[in-house]
């Protein structure tokens, strides 16, 4: 089974997990420093939570869970096939767990990910979260994953990390 991922930067993790936790009737799957993922039967969703403090309420990134890594590769090849541009990511760590994904950005520079989960992790990222736990932006030089800040503490997902230009 697939589903679409949602992934928003919401200020206060907890308020935003105790708000989601009564709009959708089901509790997180998955609560980490700085992370909440909830996994929704009805409407078929993966939410995911990203606290980045100042940029709550705004989009993170979008996606599409797919059951295994032969459904991610057949994306990347159907999509490159297409004509668009993808970014590989195979047994990347990423938002708590190891993922095979492919990115590609639409026309108005939002991210989308296909991908699946290989295996559960305890860094967010190649590196740990910061200390404070609670800032995802602050992950060091491991990467941008999920679209999380990146080293100048600026949101990935723009665009600018993959060579387009700016909104």
């Amino acid at each position: 089974m697939s589903r679409v991922q949602l992934a928003l930067n919401v200020d206060d993790l907890e308020a935003s997990i105790a708000f989601y936790t009564k709009l959708f009737g089901v509790g997180p799957a998955k609560v980490r420093p700085g992370y909440a993922n909830f996994v929704v039967a009805d409407p078929a969703l993966k939410l995911v939570l990203l606290a980045n403090p100042g940029a709550g309420g705004t989009l993170n990134h979008l996606g599409v869970e797919v059951e295994s890594s032969s459904a991610v590769h057949a994306e990347i090849a159907r999509l490159s096939g297409a004509g668009m541009f993808t970014e590989e990511e195979i047994g990347a760590t990423c938002c708590f767990a190891t993922q095979d994904k492919v990115w590609v950005t639409a026309p108005d520079a939002e991210r989308w990910e296909v991908y699946t989960v290989l295996a559960d992790s305890e860094t967010f990222g190649a590196e740990p979260p910061a200390a404070s736990g609670l800032d995802v932006g602050a992950v060091g030089d491991g990467g941008a994953c999920c679209g999380s800040a990146g080293p100048g503490g600026e949101p990935q997902g723009t665009g600018e990390n993959i060579g387009l230009p700016p909104k």
